[in-house]
């Protein structure tokens, strides 16, 4: 009897993809993207931050909270640096700057009738700008309370100051703090982008002349 050998070569079943979308890799990969995404994204809102108050935070914070193994004077001192830069965020956020007419940059508190200049008298051929455009205004504390927010979401990136401040969390706590600044940074990234900020004071990045 003649045996076919064409036949004979078929396979049973066809051949499986390669690749699929049950494949975990590729879950991960998306994960990843999706992490990295977020992350860019907080990085992106620690320039909305004062440069001074986050370089001192990230300079002193292993010093004082001695590289995350903590007893009651570090824990202090650590509460004590997060508290001060939390408020410093928070302050600087009401500053604001102009440019005279030399070019020269000044610097004010923004008030109800205007911008209360801080680092010394203008010249009286450089007036200080138009008190309506730098008034105080409600959105002006919003924007405070978000770069306060965005500076949570830095101090639980720290992970000295995490370990210092928190040293036993429990395991749904573990989940929480980290979950929780990537919620605050995708929330405040919307906020500042729907609303975004006009003052650009000590600490931020001067708005063009």
């Amino acid at each position: 009897m003649e045996i076919n050998n064409d036949d004979a070569e078929q396979p049973l079943l066809p051949p499986r993809p390669t690749t699929t979308t049950d494949d975990p890799s590729v879950e991960m990969s998306s994960l990843n993207k999706a992490m990295n995404q977020t992350f860019k994204c907080a990085a992106d809102l620690a320039n909305l931050l004062p440069t001074g108050t986050v370089m001192a935070f990230h300079l002193l914070s292993p010093i004082l909270s001695n590289g995350g193994h903590c007893k009651s004077a570090y824990r202090a001192m650590t509460a004590s640096l997060v508290a001060l830069c939390g408020l410093s965020c928070f302050l600087l956020s009401f500053t604001d700057s102009f440019y005279d007419k030399d070019g020269k940059v000044h610097y004010g508190f923004a008030t109800l009738k205007g911008l209360w200049i801080i680092d010394g008298v203008c010249r009286p051929n450089s007036p200080v700008p138009d008190a309506e455009k730098y008034r105080l205004r409600v959105m002006d504390f919003v924007h405070a309370l978000m770069s306060l927010l965005v500076f949570g979401a830095v101090t639980l990136f720290d992970q000295n100051t995490v370990a210092c401040l928190y040293p036993l969390p429990s395991p749904r706590a573990r989940e929480v703090l980290a979950v929780l600044p990537v919620v605050i940074s995708v929330v405040c990234c919307s906020f500042f982008v729907a609303f975004p900020t006009t003052r650009r004071g000590i600490g931020f990045p001067l708005s063009p002349k």
